[in-house]
């Protein structure tokens, strides 16, 4: 695993711990994919599935949009990650979802 690989790992895995900490949603699935496949791939994974996840629409429901994998997706430290279409279709679910420009922007970077 190259360094950034390793950092988007760990995003991933912070965003359970929040999640657990702040939401007192206790992602055990999300968590499990992680140990089993990565960060990446779970990411992959995940941003693949039509119509999104019951983590986004947690996260979703309770405001905080910014702790989902697809807003990680997006961001340009992890450009190199994901392809132009992986991109696209979370920042579309993000928007989908009332994500404001300002929000995607912050987001990203």
């Amino acid at each position: 695993m190259n360094p950034l690989e390793s950092q988007f790992n760990a995003d991933m895995k912070n965003i359970y711990r929040v999640a657990k900490k702040d939401l007192g949603y206790c992602a055990t699935r999300f968590l499990q994919l992680i140990a089993e496949k990565g960060g990446l791939m779970t990411a992959k994974q995940l941003i693949a599935k039509d119509g999104g996840t019951y983590g986004f629409e947690v996260l979703w429901k309770k405001n905080r949009l910014g702790l989902s994998v697809e807003a990680y997706v997006i961001k340009e430290k992890y450009r190199e990650l994901f392809t132009d279409e992986e991109r696209k279709i979370s920042e579309k679910r993000l928007v989908e979802c009332g994500a404001t420009s300002h929000e995607i922007e912050s987001w990203k970077n």
